[in-house]
Formats: structure tokens, sequence, C-alpha cells
């Protein structure tokens, strides 16, 4: 007698092997090459020291021409004069200027470095979003520069101008000056990331748009507490500036995230 046709079906089924689970495209490493741990280390170091050799080259040219990178950074105090209080503080303080700047200037060339390294890891769907991320991430940080030269420095400062300008000749330490403007200047550069860590945590799933959305009431007391904490003057112009910068980043990251159906 012969087997009936599905039970002869089920027997050559169970005799073939599973089907391979299939693997998105995406989810591939892109001319996967292994290395080993020491060639790892000797390509980190060798980034390393490629772009310790790019930052001093910038260091030294910022210092070497730190005069006008400084009157830059004295143009919001206007009604305002400098004074060195100790031996070498101009220089010193000059020093910081242009390693900061240097850094600053590097920073792309540093950023490259970085992305180079870990992209053999990375799949096509990480490539993708990797582009973006470093862009945004960079132009950001860039505005936030931009926003706190032309808009709270001077904010702050002319607050401190007009209200003592009765009172007290405004004499300056050139070194407290530049602490402030480049703490300032710094932090608010970092404020300005909101919207890239609103994307990471919307792309990995971790939060919705919507949900974003619901805890605006948290947002907006957090962003006044930042404003408070990031600036190093207590006026009111420079914590309410900050602060609704960063809601406005906030709001314009949900709106992102919306777009992109997350």
């Amino acid at each position: 007698m012969t087997a009936p046709p599905d039970l002869e079906a089920n027997r050559v089924s169970a005799t073939l092997p599973p089907a391979a689970p299939t693997i998105d495209p995406l989810d591939e490493l892109p001319n996967d090459v292994e290395m080993s741990i020491f060639e790892h280390l000797e390509e980190l170091r060798m980034r390393i020291f490629y772009s310790l050799i790019v930052v001093a080259i910038a260091v030294v040219g910022c210092f070497v021409a730190v005069k006008p990178i400084v009157q830059l950074l004295q143009a919001p105090a206007q009604g305002a004069k400098f004074l060195q209080l100790s031996p070498g503080e101009f220089f010193f303080t000059s020093v910081r200027v242009a390693g900061l700047s240097g850094l600053l200037l590097s920073s792309p060339f540093i950023l490259y470095q970085i992305i180079q390294f870990v992209l053999p890891g990375l799949t096509r769907r990480e490539r993708r979003l990797l582009g973006p991320i470093v862009l945004g991430s960079s132009l950001l940080f860039l505005g936030g520069l931009v926003f706190a030269y032309l808009l709270l420095i001077p904010a702050a400062l002319q607050f401190f101008i007009s209200y003592g300008a009765d009172v007290v000749d405004q004499l300056w330490s050139f070194e407290r000056y530049f602490d402030f403007v480049l703490q300032l200047l710094f932090l608010t550069g970092l404020a300005f990331q909101v919207p890239v860590i609103q994307a990471l945590l919307g792309l990995l799933g971790v939060v919705s748009s919507q949900q974003m959305l619901m805890g605006w009431r948290f947002v907006v007391m957090g962003a006044l507490v930042l404003g408070a904490v990031i600036t190093p003057s207590t006026d009111p112009i420079t914590q309410s500036l900050l602060g609704g910068a960063v809601l406005g980043l906030y709001f314009g990251g949900i709106g992102v995230m919306k777009l992109l159906g997350k």
C-alpha cells in the first residue's frame, strides 16, 4: 500500500534541512574584514597620533594669531576695560584661548578619524544613520556657538554693565572675562545637542515623539533649570534666552521625529 500524499509530504519535509533565516541586507557588514585586537590597537594608535599632530598644528597657528581671536572675543564687552591683575595673566589666558580655538578648528579632522575607526564595525543600517547624526550634531554645536556669541554673551554683559554703571567703573579681570565667555560658548554648544539625543532615542525605539510631547511640562522645568545651571551669570535675560532656545530645539526635535514616523 502506498502512503497518503499528506503523510508522504510530511516525510519529505522532515528530511529536508531547515531553511536558513533570511538576513536583512541593511543588517550586514559591508566589506567585513577580520582584524586581530593588536591590529585594532595599532590602528587606534595611528589615528590618535594623526589627530594629535593636527591639533598641535592648529593650536600653534591659533597662538600665532591669538590677538585677533582675543579681540573677537572681547567685542561683546563694549563699555568695559580689561586689567592684567597678575604677571603673565594675558600670556597664560592667550595660551588657553589658542588651545581651545585650535581644538575647535581641528575637531572635523578628529571626528573624521573617529568615524573611520568605527565604520568597519557598523552595519549598512547604522551607516545610513551615522552621516545625518554627525552632520546634525556638528551644525547644532556650531549654531550654539553662534547663538551664544551673538545673543547670550552680549545680553549678559550689557546687563552687568548697565546695572552698575552709575556706581562702579567697569574694570574687569582679563582672565575672569575669558573664563566666562569660553564656558558659556562651550556649554551652549553642548545644550544645542538636545535634538540629536531625541533622534537617537527615537530611532532606537526608546521613546516615541508622542511620549516626548506628553512630557512637555517636565521639559519646561528642565529647560529653566538648565538655563540657570549652564549660564555662569545669574541674570534672568541670559537664562531666559538659553531656556527658550532649548525648548525650541526640543519641540523642533519632536517635529523631526514625527516626520520620520517615530
